[in-house]
C-alpha cells in the first residue's frame, strides 16, 4: 500500500499560497496551454503508452494543465471498455470547460504535491480512499503516475502525470521515465527566473523616474509594477490588485477607460488633461496619461498596458518625452518576453 501524507490544516494554505505566487511570478498562474508543456506531455504520454497525460500546476486556488496529451480513442476501443467495467475511455477535448482547469481537490495530483514524491496507483480501486474521487467516478480513471514538478528552487509547482482507464503496472522504467521528463523542465524555470531577473533590473531603471509609471496586466488591470513617483503621487496599493478598484481616483478621470482603449485597439491612447488630486502636492494636478500596449513580443497578443502620467500644471504638455519613454520601455519588455517568458515580474511588493 502506498503511504500518503496529507497536508494538515494549518500546512495547506500556507505552501498552496506560496506556490500560488510562485507560479504567478513564473507567469504560470493560468491555464493557457503551452507547446513546450504540451510537448512533455506527449512525450510522457508516449512513454507510459497512456490515453491522458499532463503537465500540471497547482496553486492553492486550481489545478492548471498547461500541457496535455489525449490521443484520440476509436469508438469500438471505448464501447469495449464501457462493456468489460475496465473503466470509460475518454478524451478531455470533447469536454471543454474542464479540459484545461480543475479545482484544487480533484484527481491524485494535490497528493503528489502534498506527500513531495511520486505516486503509482496500479488499481485506484485497491485504495478506498480514492474510490468516490471524481476522476475516478466521473473518468473512469483506475491507474495513476505522478511525478512533482519541481523548480531549481526546490519548490513544487505541480506534477508531470498519466492516467490510464485500466488497471496496470507501473514499473521502474515508467517511473524513472517520468522522473526525467520532470527534471528537463528545470532549465524552463531557470530560464524565467533570469529574463524575470533583466526586467527587474529595467524597472529599476525606472524606479528613478521624474513620471508615475505603472505596468497593468490583462483587461482588468491588475497591477504588477509601479515606479516610486506613482506611489507618491496616486498613493501605494497591493500588488496584483484590480487598478479600478484600487485606485478609483484615476478611474474617475478616465484613466482605466483610456487603457482600455489601448488594450482593446493595440494602440497606443492618451489622456490630454485629468485634473485630480495628488498625494504630492496640496491642490489638485493637472496630468496627461499615455497608455501604450505591452506584448511580449513583437507578434504576440496585447498582454497589459504601461501607462506613464506627466504633470502639466506648471509647464506645456510634455507628451513626446512621456511616449518617448514608454516607447523604449514597451520595447525592453518586448526584447525580454521573446524569450518565451508569459509573465511579468515585479519590482515592488506593493505598489
Amino acid at each position: 500500500m502506498w503511504a500518503m501524507k496529507p497536508l494538515t490544516p494549518d500546512q495547506a494554505p500556507n505552501e498552496g499560497e506560496q506556490r500560488r505566487r510562485r507560479l504567478q511570478l513564473l507567469g504560470l498562474n493560468d491555464s493557457e496551454p503551452e507547446a513546450k508543456f504540451d510537448r512533455i506531455a506527449r512525450l510522457a504520454g508516449s512513454l507510459a503508452q497512456a490515453p491522458l497525460a499532463m503537465v500540471n500546476f497547482i496553486s492553492d486556488e486550481r489545478q492548471m494543465f498547461r500541457g496535455m496529451y489525449t490521443p484520440p480513442v476509436a469508438a469500438e476501443e471505448n464501447a469495449g471498455l464501457e462493456s468489460d467495467g475496465r473503466g470509460i475511455a475518454f478524451d478531455l477535448n470533447n469536454i471543454p470547460e474542464i479540459a484545461r482547469e480543475a479545482p484544487v481537490d480533484y484527481g491524485f495530483c494535490p497528493h503528489v504535491v502534498a506527500q513531495g514524491s511520486q505516486l503509482a496507483l496500479d488499481d485506484v480501486f485497491d485504495y478506498p480512499r480514492f474510490k468516490g474521487n471524481p476522476l475516478v467516478n466521473e473518468m473512469g480513471v483506475r491507474a495513476y503516475l505522478g511525478t512533482p514538478l519541481l523548480d531549481h528552487t526546490g519548490q513544487i509547482l505541480g506534477t508531470v502525470c498519466v492516467a490510464d482507464m485500466r488497471p496496470r503496472q507501473w514499473d521502474s522504467r515508467h517511473m524513472e521515465g517520468m522522473q526525467n521528463l520532470a527534471e528537463t523542465l528545470l532549465s524552463e524555470f531557470q530560464l524565467r527566473d533570469s529574463l524575470l531577473t533583466q526586467q527587474q533590473e529595467m524597472f529599476a531603471v525606472f524606479d528613478g523616474a521624474p513620471f508615475p509609471i505603472m505596468l497593468t496586466q490583462g483587461p482588468n488591470h491588475l497591477l504588477r509594477y509601479a515606479n516610486a513617483k506613482q506611489g507618491a503621487s496616486f498613493g501605494r496599493v497591493q500588488q496584483l490588485s484590480a487598478g479600478r478598484e484600487s485606485l478609483p481616483g484615476l478611474d474617475a478621470v478616465g484613466v482605466f477607460a483610456t487603457m482600455d482603449r489601448a488594450y482593446h485597439t493595440g494602440q497606443t491612447a492618451s489622456l490630454a488633461e485629468a485634473r485630480i488630486a495628488s498625494y504630492d502636492a496640496t491642490t489638485p494636478q493637472n496630468f496627461t496619461f499615455t497608455c501604450t500596449p505591452v506584448r511580449l513580443s513583437p507578434k504576440a497578443p496585447v498582454s497589459g498596458v504601461l501607462t506613464v502620467a506627466v504633470n502639466i500644471t506648471h509647464q506645456s504638455p510634455a507628451q513626446s518625452e512621456a511616449q518617448q519613454m514608454a516607447a523604449e520601455f514597451t520595447s525592453q519588455v518586448e526584447r525580454l518576453g521573446s524569450g518565451g517568458v508569459p509573465g511579468w515580474s515585479q519590482a515592488r511588493p506593493a505598489i
